[in-house]
């Protein structure tokens, strides 16, 4: 392994050298049939997918040139390089100052290589590639293809090494979900109840991750993808939980609720019927959630649709009279994750009209949630791998509604 300044290659990669090699190899085989002679990724996950690269610097511009023949080349910041030597195998660096453009940069490159007047690709819907990025290029390289979708089939089916990597990060997870759920008191704050979350599941192993944990109490949980704010916890709140964790990147996920205070003892004292009403509902919807998680777990098998799942949920929750409750996709591909999401929803949804085969090896965090706009959300959820037979469940904890 080369050796630079004292940065051995590979050292920190999280796949062998041959792992990447055939990644490349099945990349390389979907280039040539898209008539693609060299194709320019930007986006980190697919960037780690295919050379194990990864760097809290990704907002930085870099980029890897595959071409269909010859080697690639790694167009980095200086500041990343040797997180580059780390993590990958690559041998060629085209290392840019801060001072440069590095859309003149990574032209210049490929005018070095004799790729300049090649067919060259590159995926037009990444999140990191800026218009003013993409105008750039244009201009200089006249027309470019489209490659967006050309590596996103490959890492929708994770191979076993990767379905691990999934495995561990579910258990991080269930760490640090038995923690919230371990900080839910009356006096408490939301800011408390995170803090145990992600304490419990950093110090179980997990890295830093794709997306911030979604917890809110009282009001608040009724309100989608909201994030904690010091919120005080008081006697007869909603709390809700959603959390990631990560394992050499790959995520695993995981939702669950619950209620502080026994609201079923308090029902007869004056200003409490409305509360116990409230929970009544939510352990209702729960429950009707519960069932439409277990039908869309039972509609996975391999040949089936990727809207079977959630036809099977939709179902669940139409015959409870929930409809209006519920209107989401009801799962989303997991696994390779750099923020702003912990999910791979680019790459394939459980949703309507989503014809795509579900595979062994394809990884999904499934989520059916109900809630009451500005008062409360249920909601349950579970991270798991398509199997020859059916699924197989990552996350270990208890699904019920915890009434604390």
């Amino acid at each position: 392994m080369q050796d630079v300044n004292n940065v051995i290659q590979g050292s920190e990669s999280a796949f062998s050298a041959d792992e990447y090699a055939q990644r490349i190899r099945r990349t390389r085989e979907r280039l040539s049939r898209a008539g693609v002679d060299v194709m320019i990724v930007t986006g980190p996950e697919n960037i780690f997918w295919l050379t194990g690269q990864q760097t809290p610097g990704y907002y930085t511009f870099q980029a890897l040139l595959l071409p269909v023949e010859g080697d690639p080349v790694f167009v980095i910041r200086q500041l990343e390089y040797f997180n580059f030597i780390a993590n990958t195998f690559i041998s060629d660096a085209a290392i840019y100052q801060d001072g440069d453009n590095p859309v003149d940069f990574l032209v210049g490159m490929l005018q070095q290589r004799g790729w300049l007047h090649k067919r060259i690709g590159l995926d037009k819907r990444g999140w990191f590639l800026p218009v003013a990025v993409y105008e750039a290029l244009q201009a200089r390289l006249g027309t470019i293809a489209d490659t967006a979708g050309v590596i996103e089939p490959l890492r929708a089916v994770k191979s076993a090494a990767e379905v691990e990597k999934i495995a561990i990060a579910a258990r991080y997870v269930d760490a640090g979900m038995r923690a919230g759920m371990a900080a839910i008191r009356s006096g408490a704050d939301e800011n408390a109840l995170v803090s145990a979350m992600m304490g419990a599941a950093i110090a179980a192993g997990s890295e830093y991750v794709g997306m911030e944990p979604l917890v809110s109490t009282g009001p608040r949980s009724g309100v989608p993808h909201g994030t904690w704010r010091r919120r005080v916890m008081q006697d007869n709140d909603p709390v809700f939980l959603e959390m990631s964790a990560a394992h050499d990147r790959y995520h695993a996920a995981m939702m669950r609720s619950a209620w502080l205070g026994k609201l079923w003892m308090l029902q007869t004292r004056v200003g409490k019927r409305t509360a116990a009403a409230a929970l009544h509902i939510a352990i209702e919807m729960e429950k009707v959630c519960q069932e439409a998680l277990q039908a869309s777990l039972d509609a996975i098998r391999p040949g089936a649709t990727c809207e079977a799942p959630h036809l099977a949920c939709q179902k669940v929750i139409d015959r409870a009279g929930f409809t209006e409750n519920f209107k989401k996709r009801t799962g989303y591909s997991i696994g390779i994750a750099f923020a702003p999401d912990w999910g791979e929803g680019g790459i394939l949804s459980l949703y309507r009209g989503v014809t795509t085969e579900l595979q062994p090896g394809m990884t999904f965090h499934i989520p059916p949630a109900l809630r009451i706009y500005g008062q409360f959300t249920v909601g349950v959820s579970e991270t798991v791998v398509v199997t020859e037979t059916g699924y197989r469940q990552l996350g270990s904890l208890a699904r019920p509604l915890t009434l604390l």
